[in-house]
Formats: C-alpha cells, sequence, structure tokens
C-alpha cells in the first residue's frame, strides 16, 4: 500500500438531462475522518452513499465536499397573484372616497410584496432520479481524484521521511562515536577539575578517582538511548515501506524518539555530544511535523 498525505483537492463535471452539475473536494489533516457535505435542496439523499464511499477509501482527514446544481432551459415562471391583487384593488377602492391620495400606479401594485409570484418549473421524477445517479458516479471520479493526489503527496512524504531518518542515523553514529563518552575522557575531566580544585594532584587518590570515573562513566552511557533510537529508525523504515495509514504511529515513534534525545541531551558532559543531541532533536522535530501531514 502507498503513503497517503491528508491535504488534497479535486473536481469532477457531469450532466444529466436538463442538469449539470460539478463536485469540489478539499482535504485537509485532522485527527479521524470527517466529511463534510454542502448540497442543494432536494439532493440530500446523496449524502448516506457518498459518506459511506469515503470512509472505504480514506481514514483520516476532514473532507469538504461541495456540489453545485444548475438546470437547463428551466425558467422560472412569472406570475399574478389574483387574489392578492384584487384584495388589494378592494381597499385600494375603499380608501379612496375617505383620503386624499394619487390612484395607485402598475407599478406601485405589482411592487407590493404577494402580488407577483416566481414559480419554479415543476421537476420531473424520473429526471431527477437520473441526475442524482448520475452524480453520485461523479462524486467517485472526483474521490479516486482525490485518493490518487493524496497518494502522490504521500509518496513525496514518505522520501522525505526516509531522509530524515538517515540524518538521524548518521547523527546517531556520530554520537556513539564521540570520544567524549569514553570512560577515559571522562576520567581525564574529572581529574583536571579536581586537581584545579585541590590545587595538587597529589592530593586524591588515583584508585578512587578511576572509581568515581567509572561511576560517572556509567550514569552517563547513551548506550541504551542509542539503541532504541536504532529501533525506531528501523520501524520507520518498515511502516514506510509497508505504506497504508500508518500517521499515528509514526507520530507515536516522533515523540518516542524525541524521548530519548532528550534523555541523551540530559546525561551529556561533553559539548561535542550535546551539539550532536540538539542537532539530532532538530531532525527529529523536521520529522514530526512532516508526520502530521499523513494519513
Amino acid at each position: 500500500m502507498a503513503l497517503s498525505s491528508m491535504t488534497g483537492f479535486a473536481r469532477s463535471h457531469g450532466a444529466s438531462g436538463p442538469y449539470a452539475f460539478e463536485w469540489e473536494l478539499r482535504s485537509v489533516n485532522a485527527k479521524g475522518l470527517d466529511l463534510r457535505m454542502r448540497l442543494p435542496p432536494g439532493w440530500d439523499d446523496l449524502e448516506a452513499s457518498t459518506k459511506k464511499r469515503a470512509g472505504e477509501l480514506l481514514s483520516r482527514g476532514t473532507i469538504y465536499a461541495n456540489l453545485n446544481v444548475k438546470r437547463a432551459n428551466a425558467a422560472s415562471i412569472v406570475r399574478i397573484n389574483e387574489d392578492v391583487l384584487a384584495s388589494i384593488v378592494r381597499v385600494a377602492s375603499e380608501l379612496a372616497g375617505r383620503v386624499d391620495a394619487v390612484a395607485p400606479s402598475i407599478d406601485g401594485l405589482l411592487g407590493i410584496k404577494g402580488v407577483i409570484e416566481v414559480v419554479e418549473p415543476e421537476s420531473d421524477e424520473a429526471e431527477d432520479t437520473a441526475a442524482k445517479a448520475a452524480a453520485a458516479i461523479a462524486f467517485e471520479q472526483a474521490l479516486t481524484e482525490l485518493v490518487q493526489m493524496r497518494q502522490r503527496e504521500g509518496e513525496t512524504l514518505g522520501q522525505i521521511l526516509i531522509q530524515r531518518m538517515d540524518e538521524i542515523e548518521r547523527l546517531a553514529k556520530k554520537a556513539e562515536a564521540a570520544p567524549g563518552r569514553k570512560p577515559e575522557a571522562i576520567r581525564a575531566r574529572l581529574a583536571e577539575q579536581l586537581a584545579a580544585l585541590l590545587e595538587a594532584s597529589d592530593r586524591f587518590d588515583s584508585d578512587r578517582l578511576n572509581q568515581e570515573a567509572l561511576l560517572i562513566a556509567t550514569k552517563a552511557d547513551i548506550r541504551e538511548e542509542l539503541d532504541r533510537i536504532a529501533s525506531h529508525i528501523l520501524q520507520v523504515r518498515e511502516m514506510i515501506g509497508k505504506g497504508g495509514p500508518v500517521g499515528r504511529r509514526l507520530d507515536f515513534l516522533a515523540q518516542e524518539f524525541n524521548r530519548e534525545v532528550n534523555t541523551c541531551c540530559s546525561k551529556s558532559n561533553d559539548l561535542e555530544l550535546t551539539n550532536t543531541g540538539l542537532e539530532m532533536k532538530n531532525v527529529v522535530e523536521q520529522f514530526r511535523e512532516q508526520v502530521q501531514n499523513l494519513e
């Protein structure tokens, strides 16, 4: 299976009988799957089937689906409501003898609310049914295009994530080889610090110094953290290779990466090792940001 991004856009057009329609789909990041539809009045029965189909092809993301429908050769009919007009004329006649006013004009009468009615043409049930079936097919086309676009972006994201794994692996090896994490280096630093404090290197026990150096080296050892980082790198590469909706699991591994790198930095008592850890932390953050876009 391919990796998929959660962002994408697709559009499809169709026509059936007097109807012409257009679907527009937009997809953005989300924790789960949420399909939000905007349908014209009378087309609501498309919602259940389209949501079901989207759920079969997509796992995560907020999908905005808009359907625009136009009906050709179906001009609205304008007619006069004779009952309302007759009532208004009757009232005007009754008032004519009571007040000094100008007789109502045609324009004035037609401008009164309710006198003129705009009647939409009657729809044909068979035409409506056929149009909705065609619109469902057009939705499938737009959805397929959306899935393909998300997969293309997912492929690009996968390549970026592999590059981040290569960088983390390189930095982990650099940290492992750092001279400052070796017991001899720790012992030398400890001896230098004690010599500065005591102002004489012959006033402390060399055997005790060796023991303290080994203890500090043990506490500062990042072997376990480096092993876990290597394990996480392997898991990420396997997930990307298999593909599918792995965004949540990769996000969890991003948190684990961050935890291990923070521990490495906190244990470090060497400037070079600290700088390597901070550089690795930056790459982990880049990895985490990209993972947020994956399905």
